[in-house]
């Protein structure tokens, strides 16, 4: 599953990992995406949506119908 957050877009962040001797190694920072299993009542089905865990927090406040109509103003494919 790729790192990526349909609706706030986060994508993974780069950065250094420093050892006690100050030695530097790069890594990743990966955002808590998860996949989620919406019903959209507009169209009369589920839709599994690959989310972090701020976007769903989003979801539930703001509702799934007016979340489907912001990724798919970003071009996104639901």
């Amino acid at each position: 599953m790729s790192a990526y957050c349909q609706l706030t877009g986060a994508r993974p962040g780069f950065g250094n990992t420093v050892s006690h001797s100050h030695r530097r190694t790069s890594r990743r920072f990966d955002p808590n995406i998860q996949r989620k299993r919406y019903w959209l009542p507009g169209e009369g089905r589920y839709v599994r949506l690959t989310l972090s865990a701020r976007a769903i927090k989003a979801i539930d406040a703001m509702g799934i119908e007016s979340a489907v109509a912001r990724i798919r103003a970003r071009g996104g494919k639901v």
